[in-house]
């Protein structure tokens, strides 16, 4: 192949080549978001793109929280002292993320859903955390009528009431 070439606009085509190699050329645009080129749809045309939300700063904060957790289940880090000094933050900071894997599910989905109430903070859920997951509800301002989960959710009908230390 003698070179290549990047359409910005236009319909998708295919062209023949002299040896009957099919080129096709689709349209395309380069976005650069937070220094790194991406492709993004063409102009006008619309879609459910996931990468273009923003999370919020509690979504951030729970991805951080499993990845802290399954450097420590890993054996990655030897406990949480030596994950802290890898990681350059204060142990006490550290498990707060650490407190994070332990929320109930239904506020965890609340979480990745954007439902959780606003006022809700990272220090809300992570700071002195309640032994018992109702308390967890409470504290996140989670209704009683969210504490089934749906089918789609693939546990259908299944009360999420069970304490923490019942596991």
């Amino acid at each position: 192949m003698s070179g290549g070439s990047i359409q910005i606009t236009g319909r998708t085509s295919t062209i023949l080549a002299s040896n009957g190699a099919p080129t096709l050329f689709i349209p395309i645009r380069i976005k650069r978001r937070g220094g790194r080129k991406l492709v993004a749809l063409p102009e006008g045309e619309s879609g459910d793109r996931p990468w273009d939300k923003t999370q919020t700063p509690l979504q951030v904060a729970m991805v951080r929280a499993h990845r802290l957790a399954a450097r420590l289940e890993s054996g990655e880090a030897r406990n949480v002292r030596d994950l802290a000094k890898k990681e350059s933050i204060n142990i006490s900071y550290l498990s707060r993320f650490l407190n994070l894997t332990l929320l109930p599910p239904d506020v965890v989905a609340a979480i990745l859903d954007n439902t959780l109430p606003s006022q809700i903070s990272f220090s809300d859920l992570t700071i002195d955390p309640p032994l018992h997951w109702d308390e967890y509800r409470k504290k996140a301002g989670i209704a009683e009528k969210n504490r089934k989960v749906s089918v789609d959710n693939a546990v259908s009908g299944a009360d999420l009431t069970a304490k923490q230390s019942d596991y």
